[in-house]
């Protein structure tokens, strides 16, 4: 079928297709009017109208505002990481020299750094694969969950080193057995 009769089928058949010229108008009748009264959203979140056109600020080339810098979310928290992981190798070999009927802190610092680090890495993997901006609502439960079991384990820690036999003589059970 060729494109003279596609176009003139509707008016065969009585549709009442405009032509395309009184449609072209009525679209640019409706784009003024859309520009006079123009939607932009306010700090509330709704919707208000304004004359003269939308508010535009910057363009899409433009680069996503990022927060501001914090020392104490950067190079610090970097640096306390790395600490962190590099303190635990000298840690678990002292642990693991020593009694741990003789030393009974530094198991409790042993526990309390393995669990420090492990949450910093999982706090890590929330950011990359489960952010708040990203999940909402699933963000913010996997970050709570988070702070929840460690607040939990740091409990389970205190307890089993102080009521029962602590952690490094618990491994050297289990490693004997």
């Amino acid at each position: 079928m060729s494109l003279s009769l596609l176009r003139s089928a509707p008016l065969r058949a009585g549709l009442g297709v405009r032509p395309l010229h009184t449609t072209r108008a009525v679209a640019v009748q409706a784009s003024r009017a859309a520009r006079d009264r123009a939607i932009s959203a306010d700090e509330t979140g709704g919707f208000k109208y304004i004359a003269g056109g939308p508010i535009i600020k910057g363009t899409v080339n433009d680069a996503v505002a990022y927060p501001a810098p914090n020392k104490a979310h950067g190079s610090y928290h970097w640096a306390f990481e790395r600490l962190l992981s590099a303190s635990l190798v000298p840690l678990t070999i002292a642990a693991g020299v020593t009694s741990p009927t003789a030393h009974p802190v530094l198991d409790g610092v042993l526990g309390l750094a393995l669990l420090s680090h492990s949450y910093i890495g999982f706090m890590a993997c929330i950011d990359d694969y489960v952010h708040e901006r990203k999940f909402g609502a699933l963000g913010t439960l996997c970050r709570w969950l988070l702070r929840f079991g460690t607040f939990g384990a740091a409990y389970g820690i205190y307890e089993f080193n102080t009521n029962d036999i602590g952690l490094t003589e618990f491994v050297e059970k289990a490693w004997k057995a």
